[in-house]
């Protein structure tokens, strides 16, 4: 792996004390990129493509609009800025430690346990809010402005949105209602690079002329360059000195990658044919490479043209990396990430799972299916490919898409609906209600459930969905743990099931190939016992918590403490019967859960077994708390839920055994 460099802080203030505002303003931009590229590296994930488009509006704000850097960003007097997209993130974690409010440590362990979390987060030093599912930004912004206003304060609000973004309804809610309550000293700007994360936004769901649409909510809009220093101190001064309490809209026409020639659109997007490779996920060794070194050049071309010194750069220290993990933190829409680590396998359940989609649509004239702007990470795009008549893009709008897909539902179609856990299953949770009550079927595919990958943080984290799910009548949650039984997870949604299905899927490699047992057969609310044990038994489901459950029976093994471990897809039912063939005489249970530790799993077994005549004491291991943002390895071991903790858990609860 080559060595990463990162230009320290002091040369950014070096840099910004010798030019002219807007070479320097150029100059600090391209310095930050290089920086965020350094740090996206180490990560093993990242969005460079949409921190690099965003970050001359960041570097022109934090140096030369607002007043927070001369203020302190305690002060209530502050100018606030915030980004609403968030996964731009790393952008302004660089602005920041140029700016020495964060640590270089910190911005090196980005996605790291104690480092920086891969979304905003409050947490550290300069972030004014965090992001979360989309569209929640202008809303935030407008209830700071509101509160300054209120609480007799100075200071402008500021808040980056992306272009796609725009497609969520809330968006429109907080710009009517800023502009009929009047709150002032509120300023959206529009990161618009005209892609999504791997298409063009028209082509996904069009924006224009979003001038006039901004512009009818009541807006003052102005559009500029979002790369001309020039355009955007004009921009801003005129959006500024004409604030009549209505929102001031900037739409900063940008180009997602600026600064590396292969990443930026409209090239990037034709190389790909078609497809934006480098919206997330980190650049291999060589990749990495050239984009750094382009990036330098760039640096150094700004400073012979100014007449001073070329920047200094500092190697940074090698990154120590846990055997038998996989630093991957995006899916693969993204510029791919490293290497598997050894135990790794290929396997993703992710991929099995669009492939039973395809296979299905010859047998299911009914399937269509929907998707919200996550058609490549939720593997869905060769069925677009495929079945162009029966694939619906609906956008960042997920509400829209479960109602949507209801009224489909209605007159006899099958839906498959398509995003991320933690955004279809909470943000949209009343349109599955209000579905679910029509006593019709529609299938939730539940994408990037559970703890890993940790790297994203607590906004892509999914531990409440099976909750949230499972609470409503007439939808089965379910969680398969390899290819094989995710096939048959999905065919048996579409074919067979009555009501509608949550499909939980884990969207990173799967750390061991679970091989269910020979014969076994999908049966709902029935499970399989990987592995027998008479001191104690363990239950999960899905390939990450399986694979730990599995790693604490061996090491208990070591011990001398027999435990079983049973695979449990079914979530929220049981079968009475196999209960009590495989739970009954059972001391002592563990249910690992990928979720908190309530509402999932442990919850359906507890109610199960409290029927059995002598039933077996009953633990959850779940994640506590907030979810840590880290590596894999990382974020199991602090909740104690990676293999040697579930051992040691086991050894204490049994009597005498705690010292084996």
């Amino acid at each position: 792996m080559p060595r990463p460099a990162l230009i320290p802080p002091g040369e950014f203030a070096r840099v910004a004390a010798s030019l002219e505002p807007d070479a320097r303003l150029a100059m600090l931009a391209d310095m930050c990129r290089f920086n965020a590229l350094t740090a996206v590296k180490r990560a093993g994930s990242g969005h460079l493509g949409s921190t690099f488009s965003s970050l001359d509006v960041v570097v022109h704000l934090l140096w030369e609009e607002l007043n927070v850097v001369a203020v302190g960003f305690d002060s209530p007097d502050r100018d606030v800025f915030f980004s609403s997209k968030g996964h731009d993130v790393p952008g302004l974690y660089a602005a920041l430690n140029a700016l020495g409010v964060i640590p270089t440590d910190r911005l090196l362990g980005m996605r790291r346990l104690g480092g920086l979390d891969g979304h905003p987060d409050v947490g550290v030093p300069g972030i004014e809010a965090n992001s979360g599912s989309l569209g929640m930004g202008i809303s935030k912004a407008r209830g700071i402005a509101w509160a300054k206003r209120h609480l007799g304060r100075d200071g402008r609000v500021v808040v980056m949105t992306g272009d796609g973004e725009l497609q969520e309804g809330q968006n429109w809610e907080a710009l009517q209602a800023a502009s009929h309550q009047r709150v002032g000293r509120l300023l959206v700007v529009v990161d618009r690079n005209e892609l999504q994360s791997d298409r063009p936004t028209e082509e996904i769901l069009a924006l224009e002329s979003l001038q006039a649409k901004l512009g009818s909510f009541g807006c003052r809009v102005v559009t500029c360059d979002g790369h001309d220093h020039a355009a955007l101190r004009s921009a801003f001064r005129d959006l500024w000195e004409e604030d009549d309490g209505t929102p001031g809209v900037l739409i900063a026409q940008t180009v997602k990658g600026k600064g590396v020639s292969f990443m930026e659109h409209p090239t990037a997007l034709r190389d790909g044919g078609g497809t934006y490779r480098w919206h997330a996920g980190a650049p291999d060794d060589e990749t990495f490479e050239r984009a750094a070194a382009e990036l330098e050049e760039g640096i150094r071309a700004h400073a012979e043209t100014a007449g001073i010194e070329t920047v200094v750069t500092e190697l940074v220290p090698p990154l120590e990396e846990a055997a038998g993990t996989s630093l991957q933190g995006e899916p693969e829409s993204g510029a791919g990430a490293p290497k598997p680590r050894p135990r790794v396998t290929g396997e993703y359940v992710a991929a099995a799972y669009g492939e039973a989609l395809l296979e299905l649509a010859a047998r299911e004239p009914r399937l269509v299916v929907l998707d919200a702007d996550l058609a490549s990470d939720c593997r869905v795009r060769a069925f677009e490919l495929a079945e162009p008549d029966r694939f619906v893009e609906n956008g960042i709008a997920e509400q829209d898409m479960v109602s949507m897909a209801a009224g489909m539902a209605r007159h006899g179609l099958v839906p498959v609906v398509n995003s991320f856990a933690s955004f279809l299953a909470s943000r949209a949770n009343e349109q599955v209600y209000n579905q679910a009550s029509e006593r019709t079927k529609v299938v939730y595919a539940m994408h990037y459930a559970g703890l890993v990958p940790a790297g994203p943080g607590k906004s892509h984290q999914s531990l409440r969905d099976a909750s949230l799910m499972a609470a409503i009548p007439g939808v089965t949650v379910v969680h398969p743990c390899n290819a094989e039984e995710t096939r048959a997870v999905v065919e048996w949604a579409v074919l067979e099931a009555t009501e509608s299905v949550a499909i939980r899927l884990a969207i990173g490699p799967s750390p061991r190939r679970i091989e269910l047992p020979a014969g076994h057969g999908l049966a709902p609310g029935v499970g399989s016992t990987l592995r027998e044990g008479d001191d104690a038994m363990l239950v999960s489901y899905g390939p990450v918590m399986l694979h730990e459950a599995l790693t604490a029976a061996e090491l208990l093994a070591e011990r001398r403490i027999e435990t079983a471990v049973v695979a449990m897809p079914w979530l929220d039912r049981v079968d009475p019967g196999w209960l009590a063939d495989t739970f009954g005489g059972v001391r002592e249970v563990l249910v690992v859960e990928d979720h908190a530790p309530v509402g999932a799993l442990g919850d359906t077994l507890r109610r199960g077994l409290a029927g059995l005549p002598e039933p077996p004491a009953l633990d959850v291991a779940g994640v506590e708390g907030w979810p840590a943002c880290g590596t894999p390895a990382e974020a199991l071991r602090h909740h104690g839920l990676d293999g040697a903790s579930l051992a040691d858990r086991v050894a204490l609860a049994l009597p005498g055994r705690a010292g084996a």
